[in-house]
């Protein structure tokens, strides 16, 4: 991935906070991060704090400060792209935190939320750039936690054709 990305994960986290750019290097110069910061790409991602933690799953973001929360299981030994995409996804959030979105509108269901849709749209629209099929773009949509009618759902509001 870092050849054609020109980005690096550093895969040793341990449980603890850090700053992004001490683990996700070169993402100030992904088209999609620019696109959803502008000018103020790098200085959002400096300031941008990560942590790593225990917990089962994968990428969240704090509710209550906007910084990353990632399993360190999932950053140590996830699939690379999968990662790089829930990063893309999570890093739209972080831009929806900063406007005062409203992250988890639980008027709606997951996958109906318009934040989760906008994020989820930026990771699509990423993994195609990147040249993924749309069978490994739906791959990467399925989660244990979503049931059958809600991949469906998810993926006809980002575009995938998933059948």
């Amino acid at each position: 991935m870092e050849s054609k990305l020109k980005v690096k994960l550093v895969r040793k986290a341990k449980i603890t906070t850090y700053r992004f750019t001490d683990y996700f290097k070169g993402f100030e110069n992904v088209e999609a991060v620019r696109r959803l910061f502008g000018e103020k790409t790098e200085q959002v991602l400096s300031n941008l704090e990560v942590e790593f933690a225990g917990f089962r799953g994968y990428m969240a973001i704090n509710e209550a400060d906007g910084h990353l929360l990632i399993s360190a299981k999932y950053f140590n030994e996830g699939d690379e792209v999968d990662l790089y995409l829930d990063i893309i996804h999570e890093l739209a959030h972080v831009k929806q935190f900063m406007e005062g979105k409203e992250l988890f509108d639980y008027d709606y269901t997951y996958v109906a939320r318009p934040t989760e849709v906008e994020a989820y749209r930026c990771a699509v629209e990423e993994a195609r750039r990147l040249g993924l099929s749309e069978e490994r773009i739906c791959e990467y949509l399925r989660t244990e936690w979503m049931g059958d009618k809600d991949f469906e759902r998810l993926a006809k509001s980002v575009g995938i054709n998933c059948k």
